[in-house]
């Protein structure tokens, strides 16, 4: 992502006012990643105000942190001058109800025996993309690469990331694909239940 670069950038005198104000579109990612609307998210080192701004523009509250007087007087101006919208929480970005779930690690598969090591994972319902489980919750591509669930996935997908859990299917007792994300829901309720 860029630099926070031209009129977005504040000034004073025609010079940088903050020499490392970060882009609101930076901030506008990190906020619908990480908080849901009516939420404070806190900012110790405030600068020129883009965590409010953004904050205030995605219907999440803010608490900013900041000592010196011109960015605070700057964060003040550009934060008032930002008009909250009106609308639902999944207009403003509800975080998807899978994020505040009990975090499962994929190896808690095998220790409830879910998967078995030497099993088949699949990678997007595809046969010649499969990867064996290995006992300690790795898996190994037929060509020796190994790595977590998230880690193959990438590999395979020729991506920086990927969320393993919803890209890799283990054949179910009846023979068909199920997502292996699936699984760790079973866990899910499993667990709750005791």
């Amino acid at each position: 992502m860029p630099l926070c670069t031209g009129a977005e950038r504040l000034r004073e005198n025609g010079e940088k006012l903050h020499a490392t104000q970060k882009p609101e579109a930076l901030l506008y990612r990190v906020l619908l990643a990480s908080s849901n609307p009516g939420d404070i998210v806190l900012d110790p080192f405030f600068g020129t105000g883009t965590t409010g701004a953004v904050a205030r523009r995605l219907n999440r509250r803010y608490i900013g942190i900041e000592q010196d007087l011109r960015y605070v007087q700057a964060a003040t101006t550009r934060i008032a001058a930002v008009q909250p919208l009106a609308g639902d929480d999944e207009v403003f970005g509800r975080l998807n109800i899978g994020r505040n779930a009990p975090r499962v690690r994929f190896g808690a598969l095998l220790e409830h025996g879910l998967l078995l090591p030497g099993q088949f994972l699949y990678f997007d319902r595809h046969s010649e993309l499969r990867a064996t489980v290995l006992a300690d919750g790795s898996l190994r591509s037929a060509s020796g690469e190994r790595g977590s669930i998230h880690q193959l996935g990438a590999h395979y997908a020729n991506a920086p990331a990927c969320n393993g859990w919803e890209r890799w299917y283990f054949q179910n007792d009846r023979g068909e694909l199920q997502v292996v994300d699936t699984l760790r829901e079973q866990l899910r309720r499993l667990s709750s239940a005791q």
